[in-house]
């Protein structure tokens, strides 16, 4: 995975807790000395996002919050023990993406997701907030905006059309969303009431994104560069060539497993 640490930004906290099993809300507070956040991106198995949305991709997603918690705890435990406090989280307390940005781990992409340059989407968040004194990491550009504008196979590939089609918009298409924030927007209601009927997990946005490659391949490193260049039309070519996108069915997953071993 990748770190990088950012100024805590109070307008990501999120102002209450919700008691799904009370039906409560309760007024969530970071105490003031907590001043930075450390951000941790997990990435997910890349051959297992080949296969959403399927019951099987839904391991991957597991064992990436799996990890991540386990790293966001540790990672706390060990704030603690040099004599500071940590607050461990997952998608909780505060919106992961804008501080991953703003901790230089990735951009902002078209489907809503944070774009890393070392896993692409594929990958999961988790936080932990401190007053160890640090030193904030930069947002980084490679490229992800301008890539984004080009390619609208997330948003082609959406089976609820939650994902934009056009360009970056300040005004949120329901509540759900910040307002006066110029960017891609996702319906998230029609996207989670899409995703709770599935019954499973969907990510479709992440696995036709050309940015959800194996990057331990040197073949796919030149894809990523490629795609940062004025040769980034040739990737969504490239993509459609060899349908990198296509999704692989759960059983041939398992057949190659077997086949492996």
């Amino acid at each position: 995975g990748t770190v990088g640490v950012c100024e805590l930004d109070r307008r990501w906290v999120y102002s209450e807790h919700f008691n799904r099993k009370s039906g409560e809300t309760q007024k969530l507070e970071i105490p003031k000395n907590f001043k930075y956040a450390v951000m941790l991106v997990i990435p997910m198995d890349y051959e297992l996002s080949k296969t959403y949305p399927a019951a099987l991709s839904g391991a991957s997603t597991g064992l990436g919050y799996s990890a991540a918690l386990n790293c966001a705890n540790t990672l706390a435990q060990f704030i603690t023990n040099l004599g500071y406090e940590g607050i461990a989280s997952l998608n909780d307390t505060a919106l992961n993406i804008p501080m991953s940005i703003e901790a230089g781990l990735g951009e902002y992409g078209r489907n809503g997701l944070l774009i890393t340059p070392e896993f692409g989407p594929n990958i999961r968040i988790a936080k932990v907030f401190t007053d160890l004194p640090l030193v904030p990491d930069k947002p980084v550009e490679f490229g992800v905006k301008k890539f984004c504008e080009e390619c609208n196979k997330c948003s082609d590939s959406c089976p609820v059309k939650a994902i934009p089609n056009d360009k970056p918009q300040a005004d949120p298409p329901n509540i759900s969303s910040h307002k006066g924030i110029s960017k891609w927007t996702v319906n998230a209601e029609k996207c989670f009431k899409y995703w709770v009927n599935l019954n499973t997990d969907c990510a479709i946005c992440i696995r036709v994104c050309p940015y959800n490659k194996d990057y331990s391949k040197w073949q796919h490193r030149l894809v990523m560069r490629l795609a940062n260049s004025p040769l980034s039309k040739l990737v969504l070519y490239i993509e459609d060539f060899y349908k990198y996108g296509k999704r692989v069915l759960p059983q041939k997953w398992w057949e190659k497993k077997v086949r492996q071993n």
